[in-house]
């Protein structure tokens, strides 16, 4: 079997997680043969690290590599598209960071965007966007894998194999995603990500709760679809001194910082997605699924095989507990194996698989564009405080009071 041949775009804190999951592989042959980044030194280091022998800044020399199998995307959002139309038009199967793509300016806009420009316009030109994307991707002879790791994680595939065999039918779903901020030093603008809490964490419920819902209605025989949806959105640590707010890391300029969404689906059963940027203890990553003869609860994290208690924070500094946790003293819940309980491991061995093996992955364009105009139709709705219903191509028929 030939062994797949793989170039990370980029050398953030999303490709140490990706190097780290595809080093874990197993039965099929896999190599790492670049790092690109316009930063060199920061390329090296996670090629050194993870004994990657080639470094660069040129994406086309990438592209012209006839051993490079797989482009693995992990830029900001706003390049996700344009990294992967080229990479699919030189022959190479994609990977692509979650979220697919966002809205982050036009020509003639005002700045700042999350602020100045509508919702509703931002979501018809998103939709315009993942429509021809979707077009090209389809007429592709290689395979596009969406990285949300949340449909990977063993908690949420052990529930989906549980609603396909005793057929349950789910009547509300509730998925949490919270972290004290992002490490990103652009995360705060809309121009740079499509906006906040919501598209940065709330992705990952809500395509969560969507692949479950579609696991359900196949084991059933049942189509269903999204009905509506109605959200609210909010900067919160604007409330407080900057004293008072010296524990968080976020720093909205026009983008949210929390956002609630509630998905009405077309059977009328529910899911609710939370997601912030002001949660203090770690990150935390939950799914819970009641159904009209079950109730399940996934905590991704944090997990509780291992308790830590310390007095102090002497020589803890290479000492890693969870995310976004930066003290270390008390009891603390640390994340064991965690690239396989957040789902990293598998996604990249179903991934992985499918090129091998020339087969459709769990995770692909379907989950990855409805899931950010769901994202999209949330953030109408939240502007104008009304829920946001949809005809059968995804298409907003009213908005209405909620």
């Amino acid at each position: 079997m030939k062994t797949v041949t793989i170039a990370l775009i980029g050398s953030g804190f999303a490709a140490e997680f990706h190097a780290k999951a595809y080093s874990s592989v197993s039965g099929i042959e896999v190599k790492i043969k670049y790092v690109v980044n316009r930063n060199l030194d920061k390329a090296r280091n996670l090629a050194v690290k993870w004994k990657i022998p080639y470094v660069t800044s040129s994406y086309a020399d990438v592209l012209r590599d006839p051993e490079v199998d797989v482009v693995d995307i992990v830029l900001p959002p706003s390049l996700h598209l344009t990294y992967a139309r080229q990479a699919m038009e030189a022959g190479k199967h994609v990977v692509c960071e979650k979220p697919l793509t966002g809205y982050f300016g036009r020509s003639g806009d005002t700045e700042p965007i999350g602020v100045n420009v509508s919702k509703e316009a931002m979501y018809e030109a998103l939709l315009r966007e993942i429509t021809s994307a979707r077009q090209w991707i389809q007429n592709s002879p290689k395979n596009f894998f969406y990285a949300e790791n949340y449909l990977y994680a063993p908690g949420i595939m052990r529930m989906a194999d549980i609603l396909r065999k005793k057929g349950s039918k789910i009547l509300y779903m509730k998925g949490e995603c919270g972290i004290r901020g992002s490490t990103s030093p652009v995360a705060g603008h809309w121009s740079q990500t499509g906006g906040g809490a919501l598209i940065r964490l709330g992705c990952h419920t809500i395509a969560g709760m969507l692949w479950l819902k579609q696991q359900e209605a196949s084991a059933r025989g049942e189509i269903v679809s999204v009905q509506s949806i109605s959200a609210d959105t909010g900067r919160i640590s604007g409330t407080i001194s900057p004293h008072e707010r010296r524990h968080l890391t976020a720093a909205p300029m026009d983008v949210e910082e929390f956002a609630a969404v509630t998905i009405t689906f077309s059977d009328g059963s529910k899911a609710v997605s939370l997601s912030s940027d002001s949660m203090l203890g770690g990150i935390q990553n939950r799914i819970e699924v009641y159904t009209n003869d079950s109730a399940m609860q996934c905590n991704i994290t944090p997990s509780n095989n291992l308790q830590t208690y310390f007095l102090d924070q002497d020589r803890l500094e290479d000492v890693y507990i969870s995310e976004q946790l930066k003290e270390k003293t008390g009891w603390n819940q640390a994340l064991v194996a965690e690239e396989v309980l957040r789902g990293y491991r598998d996604q990249f061995q179903d991934f992985v698989e499918c090129i091998a093996y020339d087969r459709d992955p769990v995770s692909g364009i379907e989950l990855a564009s409805e899931t950010i105009r769901l994202v999209y139709a949330a953030y109408v709705s939240a502007e104008a405080g009304c829920r946001v219903s949809f005809d059968e191509k995804g298409r907003m028929l009213q908005i209405r009071q909620s």
